[in-house]
């Protein structure tokens, strides 16, 4: 039976539309994200709601309140974590806030990526399989799966709802 962690992740968008918030995990050398870029987000707290814990998260990592967001699909990844465990997570954009993000948080330097060239950045290798469907204005929302076998993606499969 799946009893994954539930987990938030946002994308910010610039207001010049071509560009996204992203954290290089650079702070904490213990961290399992260490080096890498990641949108922004966490654990969901016992008493909220997946919408509470990402504006949540978005004040504690960018000091930032989202005034548009949206719920652009979820992903459950089986043995994501580095002890096996299962993670689910809801995946947000967010096209408007208010507040200026900082040079950097707790977990490392916060900068404004450009959408299309996310690709070349040092991330998860899965997330090179979902962040095409986040960015596609055609596709209304999605759902998938990424199990992780030893560290890395065993496959991925999405259903796709096109608007």
């Amino acid at each position: 039976m799946l009893t994954p962690i539930l987990t938030t992740l946002a994308f910010v968008r610039h207001p010049d539309g071509e560009r996204v918030l992203m954290c290089h995990r650079v702070a904490r050398p213990d961290d399992d994200q260490h080096g890498k870029y990641n949108g922004l987000g966490g654990k969901v707290e016992v008493d909220e709601d997946v919408w509470t814990g990402m504006v949540r998260e978005l004040r504690e990592e960018a000091a930032i309140t989202p005034t548009g967001m949206r719920l652009r699909g979820t992903i459950s990844w089986p043995g994501f974590g580095a002890d096996g465990s299962d993670h689910f997570g809801f995946i947000f954009v967010v096209d408007a806030f208010t507040g200026t993000p900082p040079p950097s948080n707790d977990e490392g330097e916060l900068s404004w990526e450009r959408i299309d060239s996310l690709d070349t950045l040092d991330m998860w290798e899965g997330d090179r399989h979902f962040l095409p469907l986040v960015f596609d204005p055609e596709i209304t929302q999605f759902h998938a799966v990424l199990p992780y076998a030893d560290g890395r993606p065993a496959h991925f499969s999405a259903h796709v709802v096109r608007g």
